[in-house]
């Protein structure tokens, strides 16, 4: 059979027969359904068409998205909704929206072109970094819902954006950190400037008036570095006083107020070292360091805030009389009936009061065919209904649904260290306090000595032996591992991966979306009768073209739908086309309607759905989810370093077995539950296993929080993604294997790290308490111990980039948000 045409828009076949084409750059196009030739009509009618010479991704189906739009666009155009969001200056109103869909930059250039030729509309400014739209308009001329339904129309869905609270404070932490960064480092260069022209070593004949002046400047310079730039060091040490806790603030504090007021009673009397620059190189260093770890922070809690678009924006209640009210989901509230149509997400943990249909859970489960669910059932907000319309009594909202508890267990602080950094930690604070003790006793005995030399050699031993190296070892490490597994796709959001990647010898995997690609397509066409695999594609694509089953885009869309289509859930469809009446799905149904015997399967692989009429079935339909390319790369590095693989998937279908045999799996599990695979995880770990999971469902959730190491793929869920240590964004499990390479590098690094930082600081707190070493020198010195510890870290960053897998789908990093489950029939 003959691969069918590719819509323009979408890429999505076009099913046999099909009319709908348009004329785009001077050559009439074939589309898959009315939804991509509208949109592709409406973007050459506005003069865009080169959107498609500039994109490099296929754009998203129109007919995915929710049909009913209407009534939750209109909400935005009230005043107590739009408070919340849109600011007013002068005459015109002032939004910043969040635009999904967009894959590539001619997405923002089609955005920014459509909106600023809309009569009101005064400015458009896409943000393709984070796909944030920033809109002013006027409000007279152009209602903020005509703004949103026009970004629908070209295929982009827009909600207001509503940050979250603890990710907004963490960028603003974020964004105060670099100002403190940026003044250390700005002022620390003209400070040294300054102090270095009165040093001896110079020879430069300065005038007693141009070195009191140079004393001054230096002294001014370093002023906002000690109390705006060092206010963190000295807020911490207060703080761990208090506590009776020491860290490497008391002894970063003591340094530089030390340092500082050394320097002060130099600028004043004219007499002594000037140690400004030793303050301000001190704070330079001390500052990169927790600015780096700061950002590996914020960078988790970006992910996080993603949560909040598993849930819709609005939903229909119901009142007494049983009319349908179109309402914001933060005005519902516990024990209100909601109506949800069918293709609309459940707003709340509820019961089935009235109503029969299928409801999608991938989000939940992962790799389950949308479920039969009938009056008495609950449902889980965030889940997707199918097929016929629900009424659901509300039971759980907020931090009581079933979704905020899995949030809840997902928002984890990221406290937890790897176990090297927790090593150093404690040997650095032992080292401490014996330094503090030891500065105590070598200051008294030279105090008893030779007084004018205590407070120097008290105030080197603390800037020689600041444990500065010790702590950055482990943070910079780590941060330029991680830095450079990002350029590669995977995302690492746990301190501990690159550190448990070397202890792993077990592999737990998942199969749809993980090892596969998580998409059902149309592979195969066995005719049964006399009709030709064209015509039972055309009959098939009709039954499917209005069905909101996820299975229904392997048929494509058609010009010609079949009418009267009812859906029985778990079982398919039945509909007339042309006084023919037509049945698709599970083989027992489709064979009901004529009597005839069921018809063999052509082969076991894949899922195949029966179509047939009153004389018999007319044809197999076999759907399948192709293997990743780099998945076979990836066993194979897995099986090199002797680890044990498994398959667990909630699929029961033969592919489990195929897939594990194609890849040489050790063993493979098909059926299970997320319990059913929790408790395989646990018997695994009290085996004394160190277990990796790779999975990308809400399914996998349980097991990849309880993981020794967890990797979601970037086409999760987002609470997988959150749950999950590290995320693979770039869908290419060929980073995996860079990053088993570089979790022995990075450790090897680490160790190296420690090991320096320690060698130094034990030779220098000698050398500083015998005197050798003036405060100058061993700033110097603790400067370079840093920088050689970073340098050392930085050679993480030289990794060769990962090959291109062979397939097109190698580059795709944009998934999409739900996994296609198998078909009706099981």
């Amino acid at each position: 059979m003959t691969q069918p045409t590719p819509c323009y828009h979408c890429a999505l076949p076009v099913p046999a027969g099909n009319r709908f084409t348009a004329v785009v750059l001077g050559e009439p196009r074939p589309f898959c359904c009315p939804g991509c030739q509208a949109v592709a009509q409406a973007i050459v009618a506005s003069g865009l068409a080169h959107y498609y010479q500039h994109r490099s991704d296929s754009s998203t189906n129109p007919e995915a998205l929710p049909r009913q739009l209407q009534d939750e666009l209109a909400l935005y155009d009230r005043s107590d909704v739009q408070q919340r969001f849109v600011r007013h200056t002068g005459e015109l109103a002032e939004a910043t929206l969040l635009v999904e869909g967009i894959t590539c930059a001619a997405c923002g250039w089609l955005i920014e072109k459509h909106l600023r030729q809309l009569p009101g509309v005064a400015q458009a400014r896409l943000n393709l970094s984070n796909h944030r739209l920033l809109v002013n308009w006027d409000e007279q001329q152009l209602p903020l819902s005509q703004v949103l339904a026009e970004l629908r129309q070209i295929g982009y869905a827009a909600h207001p954006y509503q940050p979250d609270q603890a990710a907004e404070q963490l960028a603003r932490e974020n964004r105060s950190a670099l100002r403190r960064l940026g003044v250390a480092g700005l002022l620390w260069f003209q400070a040294m400037m300054a102090t270095m022209a009165t040093w001896p070593e110079f020879n430069i004949d300065l005038s007693p008036q141009l070195h009191t002046i140079l004393r001054w400047v230096a002294l001014f310079l370093t002023i906002p570095i000690v109390f705006y730039s060092c206010a963190p060091f000295f807020k911490g040490a207060a703080r761990d006083l208090r506590t009776r806790h020491l860290t490497m603030d008391v002894s970063v504090s003591l340094a530089i107020a030390l340092a500082f007021g050394a320097g002060i009673w130099t600028a004043v009397t004219g007499h002594g070292e000037l140690y400004f620059d030793t303050v301000g190189m001190f704070a330079l260093f001390l500052l990169t360091g927790r600015y780096l770890e700061r950002r590996a922070r914020e960078r988790t809690a970006a992910a996080t805030a993603q949560l909040v678009n598993l849930l819709p924006a609005s939903c229909l209640r119901l009142d007494a009389f049983g009319r349908t009210e179109r309402i914001l989901l933060g005005e519902l509230q516990r024990g209100d009936t909601v109506q949800v149509l069918p293709g609309a997400v459940i707003p709340a943990d509820g019961c089935i009061v009235e109503g029969h249909s299928s409801v999608d859970e991938s989000v939940l489960t992962g790799e389950y065919l949308p479920l039969p669910r009938r009056a008495g059932e609950r449902v889980t907000g965030g889940t997707l209904n199918v097929e016929s319309t629900l009424h659901v009594q509300i039971e759980a909202l907020g931090q009581d649904s079933r979704l905020s508890a899995i949030v809840r267990l997902l928002e984890r602080a990221q406290t937890e260290k790897p176990r090297l950094a927790e090593i150093a930690d404690r040997a650095s604070q032992y080292f401490l306090l014996f330094s503090l003790l030891a500065a105590v006793a070598i200051g008294l005995w030279w105090w008893l000595q030779d007084p004018p030399r205590a407070f120097w050699i008290v105030l080197a031993m603390l800037v020689a032996t600041c444990p500065c190296a010790l702590s950055l070892a482990t943070p910079t490490a780590l941060t330029a591992a991680t830095g450079t597994l990002h350029k590669l796709g995977l995302l690492v959001t746990r301190g501990h991966v690159l550190e448990g990647l070397n202890q792993i010898d077990t592999v737990i995997f998942d199969k749809t979306g993980t090892l596969t690609e998580g998409r059902l397509t149309l592979r195969h066409i066995h005719p049964l009768a006399a009709l030709p695999a064209e015509r039972c594609l055309a009959l098939a694509a009709a039954l499917e073209n209005r069905s909101e089953h996820p299975i229904a885009r392997a048929f494509g869309r058609t010009a010609n739908p079949a009418d009267d289509v009812q859906t029985i859930p778990g079982l398919g469809l039945e509909g007339k086309l042309d006084d023919q009446l037509l049945r698709i799905g599970q083989a027992t149904f489709v064979c009901a309607l004529s009597g005839a015997k069921i018809p063999s399967v052509p082969q076991p692989r894949g899922q195949w759905l029966l179509l047939g009429d009153r004389q018999g079935p007319l044809a197999w339909f076999g759907l399948d989810d192709r293997l990743r390319e780099d998945a076979p790369a990836l066993l194979a590095a897995c099986q090199a370093r002797g680890w044990r693989t498994l398959l667990l998937s909630g699929d029961s279908s033969p592919m489990v077995t195929e897939v594990a045999a194609q890849l040489g799996i050790d063993q493979a599990v098909g059926g299970l539950r997320p319990d059913d695979k929790l408790e395989r995880l646990k018997a695994l770990q009290s085996a004394g296993r160190k277990v990796l999971m790779l999975g990308d469902g809400v399914n996998d959730v349980p097991v990849l929080a309880a993981a020794d190491i967890s990797i979601a793929m970037g086409s999760a869920t987002d609470l997988a993604k959150t749950s999950a240590d590290a995320v693979l964004l770039s869908n290419r499990l060929q980073a995996l294997v860079s990053a088993f390479d570089l979790a022995r590098r990075t450790r090897r690094n680490i160790l190296e790290n420690l090991l320096w930082a320690t060698l130094y600081n034990g030779l220098m707190l000698p050398f500083a308490a015998l005197g050798w070493i003036t405060p100058v020198w061993a700033a110097v010195g603790m400067s370079v111990s840093s920088l050689i510890v970073v340098l050392n870290a930085l050679r993480l960053t030289r990794l060769a980039s990962l090959p291109a897998p062979g397939g097109p789908e190698a580059s795709d990093t944009t998934a999409h948000p739900r996994k296609t489950p198998c078909p009706r029939s099981t």
